[in-house]
């Protein structure tokens, strides 16, 4: 015999002795860790044992619907585990569909099912699935013919590792309850006898409940002599007459099944006694029935044994009979009555709820009358269905070789008998065997493999059975970690943290745990190994992140498991939200702006909670919320927003809290309730209120309004204020009105609600408190004198029949006071003297007395037109503009009224330039007051004007004085309307104005003011100026300049008076490189299609050369509705941007181009007028000044004329006439320059610098006929024969002849507009360039007769 040793040091078993192992226990850690503790056995033992092989299976124990036990994976292999199941018995209602009986199993390989019934194999018509997928052994059984499947039901879950198997379920199918057919005999007595009724009520599901009641429906009335039993019957302790009728029925209803079953009337019939106590049928007998000695119609004999289960109410019942009805006692021999006990029935009914043990006895009912008495014994008997004495016995895991010991220690009454299974089949105890069945215990003697099972305890007695499925596992296993590996947890810094080790082996594992490789590094008092193998650290710190190894070892292996550590940032709230203070209506921002550890970005969420209660704020179901990542907005805020709102930062790991108090200011709650009482007169009130919540925003006042219902019923209107500190207030009233009165409250953020209108208070009549006011005395006629004053209101006249006397006497006169009574509001004075004073006063009375003392308010009578007019008047001209007029005042006594002042009027009588023209303007000027002079502003200078000055009242006006005649000084001129610089040559440049549209005296000549400027810093270098006296002159050569220079030029016009507003200018001087690149002179031609126009060449006049330089071949192709607006733009303009703007000189309105790059070369104006006027500019910038590049005049085609020169192409003698037309071409160029010689449209001979320019524009267009410009002249080829004479338009600065016969050269056309303008024909815009049609042309769109002055040059 060997000895090895056990768990604990020094115990021996002898070994090879099946019946001495001692069975190895073990403990099941919680379920959630999935490990396995087993208890220590030698290591002897363990050399001894083979490994079985891989984990098959895990044991599992069900009780009703726990599972309880061992619990491993299930991917490891294990024999079924009841997890569900049906708990018995099953009562099918009539109106259940289906009947399921449950049950379903865990295990692997998934188990399989069958059922049982009464014991035999049973073939299910529908196993179902579970609602988590998994296949189930559920029995589901149609609502038809379910009586067939009435019985006791088993289920068998089973794999290849075991069967488990459930209590028996039984099935039970109640058929309808109903009454009998029968015929029940009527049931006769004698008056005094006792009488019983049987109700025998049909089986059914429970509950039930009885009645006994009429046909009718009335209920039998019970009492100590009528009463019912437990089970329906009626007992009468003795009849009475009374007790006859033919409708006793017993009613029954079933509440599950919503069922109410009558049982067939019975008929009873109590015949009365007569004196010598035989029965008669005659009902006159009264007597009472005779004594009768007591005797129990339930239950019958003298002792009743009584057997129910433990936990059931205990029902005794003793229904006496006898007469007069004997009382009911009740006790308890050897022992008194529970404190719990209950009398019922009138006493006859002794109730105990939930009986124990202690209640089991002996029990005696007494029942006594006068006549005697009776006893009853009961015998009391308590029993219980099986019970686990402790707990269900548990599952058991051990290892090869051991003993196991199942004990199924159960109690009941009577004993339980014990029944054990082995995967669902019955064994019994076999000597031979190694597994012995003791009683309540199993004993498997030296264990192997083969004896694991699923072992079945059932304890069953007549009340019931119990059962235990126990599942022993015999098996020698190498740690197997349950714990995943690599399995990575998450710590915020500071925190702690348990990092799972799970090891399932046989026999019990040796746990390490070791950092990165090194067990010394988990040394710290901050880490601590658990007793189920975990480790423990608190106060997690950033170094603790890594990796960490379990390893578990025993005498069959070892196994190890990697886990990973993350210490995270914690979550922190560094923009809390702040109390907020906020008006109902409005909207609210709550900031919550936290920092958290970036890598758990992905569940971090931002959680509000109102008051502590987070489903408050339910966005999807409130609108008026919005949330962000670290704001909460709050819309349309009101009162039910008010509170504590708390931002709740969190991740997986942890949170941060934050919370602010939101405060609503709203609008104050209506007063409640308000209160009149009487102070002195019942015109004189108190009015009191309690003020209503003020919302977080003191009262500031108190307003109480009033309502009428004579006058405005239905309006409310204001009475008093009071202030927010007072709750009361005392009202003034008018007499003879219905008054109602109600209060709102006024704070900071508004008027709040109205309180409820008081009851009605009727004030009685009264005499009027006050007077009319705001007597007004006027005087609409001379004779007469009107009054009117303010009526008093409706709710003012205090009483009914109010009128007004009006008093009235002239003051200082010493007459009697003239009374008179109206009713209206005003009163008609007549026959008084004009315009004298009287004393007036008005008091107001009704049919209750008169109104107050009046004031007395002074007017005059009727006015009447003033008789004298001013004398002595007289005037002082101050300027060419503004004089003084004096005058004498007229006496006050012809003034006849109130003065009003003094008019001045004025009229222009002539220009002293054109005095044969009459102007015969007037104008006035209305001084109120008493005056003797004025100054009058606004005359026109050199003027001849007519003055007078009347006196006015209320009524009209006086007689005018006598006329005074002046004359007005010059004036300095309006400013010129317009300025061009153009022909610019290296030391000169020709510049032509207009003269000023208003010279205001006689015109001297022209103030021309002009600066060299630095183009670089714009400063002033050099500065002339010089007096053109020639007053008719418009046009200045300007010579002696620096080449290539920017000059500014000032030009005004001046008179004697002085010189008036100067209009600016700027052009440059060119350098001699320019010189020769002027361009040729073209003629125009009109065309409806801008693309087959013939091009107008410019020269390039430029005001602003150093924005924009010198652009090349300016020209125009002109139609009806569009015109082509070309250009050469050179190598270092490329990237320009100009402008182009048009303006129809009708309507005098500008429009400007989009930026066009000067690379473009041409821009087309479209959607013009035909036959129209238009002036275009090309510009450096978008602004319409005086700065333009270039800027000319042409006029539109009329439509079908070019159409019919098209046509005109298309003839045969097409090239003839194209030659034709170029010789004449070159005569007329000719012609025009011979007319330019002899003199153009201004007399004299042009200034040399121009006769220059002509020869050298001669020059360029040789050059460019031998070598033409696609730009400027692509189109003339096709076009060059269409030359009419009605179509010709010469564009400003253009240097060319017209083919009309009337030349000009250079700035002929811009001349000619001036001339005009000069004439009375046109006017000009705000930037001074000209905007009107020509006038006085003798051809429309041609150039008039040259007319003018010599040019002048300096």
């Amino acid at each position: 015999m060997k000895c090895g040793k056990l768990g604990n040091p020094g115990v021996c078993a002898p070994c090879g002795d099946a019946g001495s192992s001692v069975p190895q226990q073990f403990k099941v850690t919680p379920a959630d860790h999935l490990v396995l503790l087993i208890s220590s056995v030698s290591s002897n033992q363990w050399r001894g044992m083979s490994l079985v092989g891989r984990l098959q299976f895990a044991l599992l124990m069900a009780l009703t619907s726990r599972v309880a036990g061992l619990s491993i994976p299930l991917e490891v292999e294990q024999p079924p585990t009841i997890i569900t199941r049906t708990s018995g018995p099953i009562i099918v209602l009539p109106f259940d569909n289906l009947v399921t009986i449950r049950c379903e199993a865990k295990g692997n390989p998934p188990p399989e099912y069958r059922w049982t019934k009464d014991g035999k194999d049973f073939t299910p018509p529908h196993i179902a699935t579970s609602k988590s997928g998994s296949t189930g052994g559920n029995l589901v059984l149609q609502n038809k013919n379910l009586n067939l499947f009435q019985g006791k039901y088993r289920c068998y879950a089973s794999n290849k590792l075991g069967t488990a198997i459930t209590e028996e379920i039984e099935l039970m199918v109640p058929s309808l309850p109903k009454f009998p057919k029968e015929d029940i005999e009527p049931l006769v007595v004698k008056e005094g006898d006792p009488i019983v009724l049987k109700c025998n009520p049909p089986e059914g599901v429970a509950p039930r409940q009885i009645y006994w009641m009429s046909i009718g429906l009335r209920h039998i009335e019970q009492d100590d002599r009528v009463s019912m039993d437990i089970d329906g019957n009626l007992y009468f302790s003795y009849a009475l007459k009374n007790d006859s009728r033919q409708d006793y029925c017993c009613f029954v209803a079933f509440t599950r099944i919503r069922t109410i079953v009558q049982k067939t009337a019975m008929v009873v019939v109590v015949k009365s006694l007569k004196p010598n106590n035989e029965s008669a049928d005659s009902s006159d007998a009264v007597e009472a029935p005779p004594v009768r000695k007591p005797g129990l119609l339930l239950p019958s004999g003298v002792q009743t044994e009584k057997v129910l289960l433990k936990g059931e109410d205990l029902h005794l019942e003793c229904i006496p009979e006898g007469f007069p009805n004997p009382t009911v006692n009740w006790m308890k021999l050897g022992a008194k009555l529970p404190p719990r006990k209950k009398l019922n029935n009138f006493g006859k009914q002794l109730a105990i709820p939930a009986v124990a043990e202690s209640d089991e006895g002996k029990y005696m009912c007494t029942v006594k009358n006068p006549a005697g008495e009776f006893v009853h014994y009961f015998d009391v008997i308590v029993e219980e269905p099986p019970k686990w004495l402790t707990e269900p016995p548990q599952s058991q895991l051990t290892v090869i070789g051991t003993d196991v010991h199942i004990k199924c220690s159960v109690s009941g009454k009577p004993p339980p008998d014990i029944t054990w299974r082995r995967n669902g089949d019955i064994f019994q105890d076999d000597p031979v065997s190694n597994t012995r069945v003791l009683d309540d215990t199993v004993v498997i003697h030296d264990a192997t493999p083969e004896d694991s099972a699923v072992y079945q305890c059932e304890a069953s007695n007549t009340h019931g059975s119990i059962l235990a499925n126990v599942n022993i596992m015999i098996t020698n296993t190498a740690p197997v970690i349950l714990t995943r590996d690599f399995q990575t947890y998450a710590v915020i810094l500071g925190g702690d943290i348990t990092m799972n080790c799970s090891v399932f082996s046989s026999p019990p594992p040796t746990i390490s745990w070791a950092k990165d490789d090194i067990a010394k590094s988990i040394k710290d008092e901050r880490f601590l190994r658990l007793q189920n193998g975990s480790l423990q650290i608190t106060g997690a710190e950033k170094d603790d992140s890594g990796e960490y190894v379990c390893a578990a070892f025993n005498t069959e292996g070892e196994s190890t498991v990697t886990a990973v550590l993350e210490v995270k940032d914690p979550t922190k709230i560094v923009d809390p939200p702040q109390d907020r203070v906020i008006t109902s209506g409005t909207t609210v921002q709550l900031m919550c702006g936290a920092e958290y550890d970036k890598s758990l970005r992905s569940n971090f969420e931002v959680v509000w909670r109102k008051n502590g209660d987070e489903s408050l704020l339910s966005l999807e179901e409130n609108s008026r919320y919005f949330v962000d990542d670290v704001m909460l907005q709050i819309m349309n805020v009101n009162l039910e927003d008010q509170g504590i709102y708390t931002c709740t930062a969190r991740t997986s790991l942890d949170e941060d809290s934050a919370s602010a108090l939101l405060t609503v200011l709203d609008v104050p709650d209506a007063p409640e309730n308000l209160n009149i009482s009487k102070i002195k007169s019942p015109w004189n009130i108190w009015l009191t209120w309690e003020p209503g919540s003020d919302h977080n925003s003191s009262v500031t006042e108190f307003i109480v309004e009033y309502e009428e219902s004579q006058w405005e019923p239905g309006r409310w209107k204001e009475l008093q204020k009071v202030s927010g500190n007072q709750a009361t207030a005392e009202l003034a009233l008018h007499g003879h009105l219905d008054y109602q009165f109600r209060v709102y409250a006024v704070n900071s953020v508004g008027p709040g609600p109205p309180s409820e209108p008081t009851e009605k208070y009727k004030t009685p009549p009264a005499a009027p408190s006050r007077n009319p006011e705001n007597i007004k005395i006027q005087g609409h006629l001379p004779h007469q004198m009107d009054i009117s004053w303010e009526p008093l209101l409706p709710i003012e006249h205090n009483g009914p029949g109010l009128e007004y006397k009006v008093s009235y006497r002239r003051l200082g006169v010493g007459d009697q006071w003239k009374d008179h009574l109206v009713k209206r509001h005003s009163f008609v004075v007549r026959n008084t003297t004009t315009f004298v004073p009287y004393e007036v006063k008005v008091q107001s009375r009704n049919s209750h007395g008169w109104g107050p003392e009046p004031k007395i308010v002074t007017g005059y009578s009727g006015e009447d037109v003033p008789t004298a007019a001013p004398q002595d008047v007289a005037v002082e001209v101050i300027n060419s503009t503004v004089l003084r007029v004096s005058w004498t005042a007229v006496p006050l006594a012809t003034v006849r009224g109130h003065l009003g002042g003094y008019n001045v009027q004025w009229s222009r009588k002539r220009g002293l330039l054109d005095p044969s023209k009459i102007l015969e303007n007037s104008r006035s000027l209305s001084f109120p007051g008493e005056r003797s002079h004025a100054f009058v502003p606004g005359l026109k200078p050199f003027s001849e004007y007519r003055l007078t000055v009347n006196v006015f009242n209320k009524k009209g006006n006086g007689p005018k004085s006598d006329p005074v005649a002046f004359n007005t000084t010059e004036g300095v001129p309006e400013q010129v309307p317009v300025l061009t610089a153009s022909n610019a040559q290296r030391d000169s440049i020709l510049l032509v104005w207009g003269p000023p549209p208003q010279a205001n005296g006689i015109l001297s000549g022209y103030l021309l003011q002009y600066y060299l400027i630095n183009e670089t810093t714009l400063e002033v270098v050099d500065s002339q100026e010089m007096n053109i006296t020639g007053p008719d002159t418009t046009q200045w050569q300007l010579q002696g300049l620096e080449e290539g220079s920017l000059y500014h030029f000032h030009l005004s016009a001046c008179t004697r008076a002085g010189c008036g507003p100067p209009l600016a200018q700027e052009s440059n001087t060119i350098t001699s490189g320019h010189l020769s690149l002027t361009p040729a002179v073209a003629p125009v031609q009109s065309s409806p299609n801008c693309s087959l126009s013939s091009p107008i060449s410019l020269p390039g006049n430029s005001t602003h050369l150093s924005l924009v330089p010198v652009l090349l071949n300016i020209s125009a192709y002109v139609s009806d509705t569009c015109a082509k607006i070309s250009w050469t733009a050179r190598e270092e303009q490329q990237d320009t941007q100009l402008y182009v703007a048009h303006m129809n000189n009708r309507d005098g309105n500008w429009r400007i181009s989009e930026a066009v790059n000067a690379s473009q070369s041409f821009h087309v104006i479209d959607g013009l007028v035909p036959g129209t006027m238009y002036t275009v500019r090309l510009m450096a910038k978008s602004l319409l000044d005086n700065s333009s590049i270039f800027e000319d005049v042409f006029h539109t085609q009329v439509k079908g004329v070019g159409a019919q020169q098209r046509n005109s192409s298309t003839h045969g003698w097409i090239i003839g006439t194209m030659c034709a037309v170029a010789l004449l071409t070159l005569v007329a160029l000719m012609v025009c320059f011979v007319r330019k010689n002899r003199g153009g449209k201004y007399a004299g001979t042009p200034p040399p610098r121009q006769r220059q320019d002509m020869l050298s524009m001669e020059k360029v267009k040789e050059k460019e006929d031998l070598h033409p410009d696609f730009e400027s002249h692509g189109m003339n080829d096709d076009t060059f024969c269409e030359y009419s004479d009605s179509d010709e338009k010469p564009l400003k600065g253009s240097s060319l002849c017209s083919l009309n016969g009337n030349d000009t050269v250079g700035d002929s056309v811009s001349r000619d507009s001036l001339v005009d303008y000069a004439d009375g024909g046109g006017e000009f815009d705000e930037d001074g360039s000209f905007i009107g049609e020509y006038s006085g042309r003798k051809h429309g769109g041609s150039v008039s007769e040259p007319s003018g002055h010599n040019p002048v040059t300096a």
